[in-house]
């Protein structure tokens, strides 16, 4: 029986499949080779934790504002709005007055958000 042109076939896959062996196959190896002939001596001072050259002092625990995680989180949300624009922009043209009245509706809630963010304040820094 003949495959159509809509069914795949398990050797299909086959280049996929070397593939994925092969990357798997070059981390395993390269993880091998370099434990096996990396050094091997152990001492206080290379056990230490080591962070930019810096001693640590304190505790890692402290805790951090929450408006730093809403400012990043923002940032986020926002860049990542951004994303839309461009594929907009390109075809504006062929997107006619349509194209431009969504555009507007969908630049309107983000202008509407960014406010309700300003408002709230959860971008002023004390």
């Amino acid at each position: 029986m003949e495959p159509t042109a809509n069914q795949y076939v398990p050797s299909d896959y086959l280049p996929v499949l070397i593939q994925f062996i092969a990357a798997l196959g070059f981390v395993v190896v390269t993880l091998l080779v370099t434990h096996l002939i990396g050094p091997k001596r152990r001492s206080k001072v290379k056990d230490h934790a080591w962070e930019c050259g810096v001693e640590p002092v304190g505790d890692a625990r402290t805790p951090i504002s929450y408006k730093y995680f809403m400012t990043a989180i923002l940032f986020v949300l926002f860049d990542v709005e951004i994303i839309f624009l461009y594929p907009w922009a390109v075809n504006f043209r062929s997107f006619g007055l349509e194209g431009f009245l969504q555009m507007l509706v969908f630049m309107g809630l983000l202008l509407a958000g960014f406010f309700y963010i300003l408002k709230k304040g959860i971008l002023k820094w004390e």
